[in-house]
């Protein structure tokens, strides 16, 4: 007997020196991709890259930015005429007719959720006037979230010289169109229905991105493909407050090379509770008022996503010994900042609770600190 206890206390001390135990950092994925990343939306980290700043061609993940652009520029219930240039355009369609009415939202459901060629060009000619003009609007927004890397020539992502990205690139721009609400509604569609012309019928569209079935906590985004890319994805999924963008290009095996990227994010990172609503609570002093002194508290809570490990949190509270009035409800009176290993990751305001009012006084300056503080 007590010489298996000898073997599991020494095979459990091996598993730790040799990181096979369970508080052990998950192993880095192997993609098939021949670019890839994966990001932690809210702080933008890098969890995970592979030829990351690559410039690579990137098909109809060209399509997040387009809905983007539309997203920001024109609203959902407009109507949409389609143009003739728009008719028959070459790969994935909804077979528009010309002068064809659909709704702006309508165009974006076949954009994101079939991918439809035809219907990237009827908002890209609606809005800006042509493709070209359209591109213009893709690269200017671009070049304000920083993709510095990425260039567009037409808003469908068929393949073109001048028309690329990267897999950092990709992750940033879908990272940044998550934040809008309508852009991560469509893609988290699965099925959808639009009118067929002259409301015939209806057309289905079926979201392309089997990931939405296959994995747990999907949202979207976009999948890709031409013979000159080959197949490019890009996923965001969440999970317990956690949520991940990974991108693959040129991945053969572009669904397993997700799953393992984002069973290691999940694995590597959690959401951390630093503060719940009003458990900063203070009480101050207040100079000259009508009350001696306020309470103070934060409003909402705060959580922060964080490796899972290395922790090591602390917080400095930058507040005032005292007050002086007059103060009104809804003041910040200062703040608490929490840190990770020394570097900040968020902080909560400490908000005045009440008025105080301030009174005239004639007692000197002294006197009124000796009133609150005592002799």
């Amino acid at each position: 007997m007590r010489k298996i206890y000898k073997f599991i206390t020494l095979f459990c001390a091996v598993l730790q020196l040799t990181g096979l135990s369970s508080h052990a950092e998950a192993a880095q994925p192997t993609v098939s991709a021949e670019a890839a990343v994966l990001i932690e939306a809210e702080s933008g980290q890098v969890i995970y890259q592979k030829s990351a700043e690559t410039i690579h061609s990137m098909a109809s993940t060209t399509k997040i930015m387009t809905a983007l652009v539309a997203l920001e520029t024109t609203p959902l219930d407009k109507v949409v005429i389609t143009s003739e240039k728009a008719v028959g355009v070459e790969g994935s369609s909804i077979y528009l007719g010309k002068d064809e009415r659909l709704t702006m939202e309508d165009l974006l459901y076949a954009l994101m959720l079939q991918s439809a060629n035809d219907a990237a060009t009827a908002i890209a000619i609606d809005i800006a006037g042509s493709e070209e003009e359209f591109a213009s609007l893709m690269n200017a927004k671009a070049s304000e979230l920083g993709l510095v890397n990425t260039h567009f020539t037409n808003p469908h992502g068929l393949d073109h010289a001048e028309h690329y990205t990267t897999a950092l690139d990709l992750g940033r721009l879908a990272c940044y169109a998550l934040k809008n609400d309508t852009f991560s509604t469509i893609v988290s569609t699965y099925k959808h229905h639009i009118p067929l012309k002259d409301g015939d019928g209806v057309r289905m569209l079926v979201n392309h991105n089997r990931m939405l079935k296959m994995y747990d906590g999907t949202i979207g985004v976009k999948t890709g493909f031409t013979k000159k890319s080959g197949r490019c994805l890009v996923t965001a999924a969440e999970r317990n407050g956690v949520k991940l963008v990974a991108v693959t290009l040129n991945a053969p095996d572009d669904w397993n090379d997700h799953s393992k990227m984002l069973d290691y994010g999940f694995a590597m990172y959690e959401s951390v509770l630093l503060s719940m609503d009003g458990e900063q609570s203070f009480v101050f002093p207040v100079v000259g008022g009508t009350v001696s002194e306020i309470n103070a508290r934060n409003h909402g809570e705060l959580r922060v996503i964080l490796p899972k490990e290395g922790q090591k949190i602390t917080r400095v509270n930058e507040l005032k010994s005292f007050y002086w009035a007059p103060i009104s409800a809804g003041d910040v009176l200062g703040r608490v900042v929490y840190y990770n290993n020394g570097v900040e990751i968020g902080s909560v305001d400490i908000i005045a609770e009440a008025d105080v009012a301030r009174i005239p006084s004639e007692k000197s300056l002294l006197d009124r600190f000796k009133a609150i503080f005592g002799k």
